[in-house]
This record gives structure tokens, C-alpha cells and sequence, in this order.
């Protein structure tokens, strides 16, 4: 049984439309936040990166890509969530929000900016430093860089 499909757009495996678009810039995204996480801009500009060139068949250009992508990260903030018997925080909330301008020059009309944010739930007693921060990082990262990746070419 053979299923043919045709549409206006190239569609990867994940449901990305990239439309006509060859190429992709990717800007670093500086650390704004009152709160600096050394090293935070580097890994969040990798890891969008990263989804895009693993989830389309874009080239990654320095400069006049087809859809580009800007902004910067305007909060990382740490904040205690649920109390004990005792009143002290049993867990605390790692959050973070990029605000991201997004421009496809094939088709102006699906340019954007917009704020993206997540969140990663940790025990109070734990520092937020080695694994526990990798581990908050690796899950907000994936949620954000997913929706803009679904807001910029999924069409949902």
C-alpha cells in the first residue's frame, strides 16, 4: 500500500513547515536576567541550535538566513514553592524566560516576538549547581526550544 501526500511546504518527520526556506540563523541569545548563570546564554543558543538542525534540513548560517531567530534571556529566577509543617521551603522553582524575535523572510506574515518560559521543580535541600542544574536546564530548555520551535515553522 503506497500513501502519497502533497502540501505547499517541505514538512520534516516532527511536522516542522519550513516552507521554501534553505537556511536558518540562529543568534546568540545574551543572559539579561538580573540573575547571571554563567554559561547559561551558550547552552540555551546551543540547544535551539541543536533542535533545529536535527528536526529540519536547515543549513545553519552565520548571517541573512531564510528564518532567523533573536533575543535574550530576561529572567532566571529561583523562588521557594511548598512549605513544610516547620514553615521552610520543601521545594524550589528554577524559571527562566526567553524573549525571542523570530523573522522568516520568505514569508513576513509568520515573523513574531514573543516571551517563551518553563520551569524545573527541585527539593529545597539541594543546591542548584553539578546534575540538579544540568537536569533543570536539560528539561526548561527542551520545553522552550520545542514551543518556539512549534510557534516559528509547526504551524499548530
Amino acid at each position: 500500500m503506497f500513501l502519497t501526500t502533497t502540501s505547499c511546504g517541505i514538512y520534516s518527520f516532527t511536522g516542522g513547515d519550513t516552507g521554501n526556506a534553505k537556511t536558518i540563523q540562529i543568534n546568540y541569545f545574551p543572559n539579561n536576567a538580573q540573575l547571571v548563570e554563567p554559561g547559561l546564554s551558550q547552552k540555551f543558543t546551543q540547544a535551539l541550535q541543536d533542535l533545529f538542525l536535527t528536526q529540519t534540513n536547515l543549513s545553519l548560517v552565520n548571517s541573512n538566513g531564510d528564518l532567523f531567530f533573536e533575543g535574550e534571556i530576561t529572567n532566571y529566577r529561583v523562588t521557594p514553592m511548598t512549605a513544610t509543617a516547620e514553615q521552610t521551603a520543601a521545594q524550589s522553582r528554577l524559571t527562566i524566560v526567553i524573549n525571542v524575535r523570530f523573522y522568516n523572510t520568505l514569508d513576513t506574515k509568520k515573523d513574531f516576538e514573543k516571551s517563551f518560559s518553563h520551569f524545573y521543580d527541585f527539593d529545597a535541600n539541594q543546591q542548584l549547581t553539578g546534575s540538579v542544574l544540568d537536569t533543570a536546564l536539560e528539561e526548561i530548555f527542551d520545553r522552550i526550544t520545542q514551543d518556539i520551535f512549534n510557534a516559528s515553522v509547526a504551524d499548530w
